[in-house]
Order: structure tokens, then sequence, then C-alpha cells
């Protein structure tokens, strides 16, 4: 087995950079979304991912890998948005012990309200510091980590 090498000073300075972006990035979107929306990232990317499956509707279990939560946490999001008119939750067609969640008019008039908030938010907290930069080249490049 080699012995691993130690990072470089500019390999050193990208593994604690995207550590702190994974963790700031969603906490200042969040923020600027509750803020000014009174709507969660959380519950923004459930609506968003809704709005763009067949449809407009997803099993819970694929929603709840979609925005990278625990089921018992996905059901307790749905219950939130389904309670707000949002979405609903109703019995899958093609299994009748699953459940699908299925965005509303009402969950899309939201979700269209919120996403200027949204946008700006990304644009300000992320993409403007990357302004130079190669971005299909860094996409690519993050798309093969965890693959």
């Amino acid at each position: 087995m080699p012995v691993p090498q130690p990072l470089t000073t500019d390999e050193e300075a990208v593994v604690r950079s995207l550590a702190r972006v994974i963790y700031a990035l969603p906490r200042a979107v969040d923020a600027d979304m509750l803020r000014e929306q009174s709507l969660s990232l959380i519950e923004y990317m459930a609506l968003a991912f809704l709005s763009e499956a067949p449809d407009q509707q997803m099993r819970m279990g694929d929603l709840a890998s979609a925005v990278e939560m625990s089921g018992s946490g996905m059901s307790r999001l749905a219950d939130r948005l389904a309670k707000e008119g949002l979405i609903q939750r109703v019995k899958s067609a093609q299994d009748a012990r699953g459940w699908n969640a299925v965005l509303t008019d009402e969950g899309l008039t939201r979700l269209r309200t919120a996403w200027p908030t949204h946008l700006a938010s990304v644009r300000h907290n992320f993409l403007d510091h990357l302004a130079g930069l190669d971005l299909g080249k860094l996409a690519a490049a993050l798309r093969t980590i965890g693959t």
C-alpha cells in the first residue's frame, strides 16, 4: 500500500474551503429564505424537486433522497407542507404501501414567489465568489465526488 503524501498548500486550502462551503452555504441561504420568505431552504428544495418531477409528484422516499433527508425527517417535512396546502400526500398507484408527495397549485405559486430570493441568495453567497472560474469544469469535477 503506497504511503499517503501530505497535501500541498493549495490542496489543503481547497479541502478546508470546501468543508466551510458545505457547512456555511446552506445556513446562509436558509437564513435568507427564512428572513425574506418564511420558507426554509429544505422546504424550498422539496417544492423545487416536486416542480421538476413528472406530474409534479415523487415517492416520499425518492423525495427524501433528493433533499438528503431521512425518511422520518421527510415525513415531518411533508406533514408541514401538507398542512400549509403546498403539497398533498397520496397513495402510490404503483405500490399500495407507498405514498407520493404531490405539488399543489398553491405550492407551485409559493415556489415561484420564493424563487427570486433563493436565486439572489445563491448568487450573493456562492456564485459571485466564483467569477472567472470555468464553472463547467468545476461542476464536472464536483459531480465525480462520491460516485
